[in-house]
């Protein structure tokens, strides 16, 4: 039960895809090009996590809906990045393929939340 639990806990989720992030990271030669690409990548990446974990203790919905749309942001630059690495090490595509994957889930998850709140505050108007 705690293994199914955890394949849906965003909390984990997020903090796992940082962890992922930091990992293939470690991995990559560093050179003028990529040196940067990894600063931010793993920036954007360790980012969706801490703002979620943020998000979990707002003081208000209106908090809430902004560090989920900040998690949006971070995911979708995270992305960005990966592209940029795609380009600079192409042998390990693969890998920032399945990093690309996971953080378009976590994207297309923040986005559904944003428009479930948006939905919920536009009725109750």
């Amino acid at each position: 039960m705690t293994e199914f639990r955890n394949n849906y806990d965003l909390e984990e989720r997020t903090a796992k895809f940082g962890e992922d992030v930091i990992k293939f990271c470690k991995d990559v030669r560093q050179d003028a090009i990529t040196k940067p690409i990894i600063s931010q990548l793993v920036r954007s990446g360790t980012s969706v996590g801490a703002n979620y974990m943020e998000a979990n203790s707002a003081s208000s919905k209106k908090d809430f809906r902004n560090k989920i749309f900040i998690c949006k942001k971070e995911a979708q630059e995270t992305k960005h990045w990966l592209r940029m690495m795609g380009e600079c090490i192409p042998e390990k595509r693969d890998e920032i393929r399945k990093l690309w994957k996971e953080v378009q889930e976590l994207t297309l998850i923040f986005g559904r939340i944003i428009s479930t709140l948006d939905g919920k505050k536009s009725k109750s108007d």
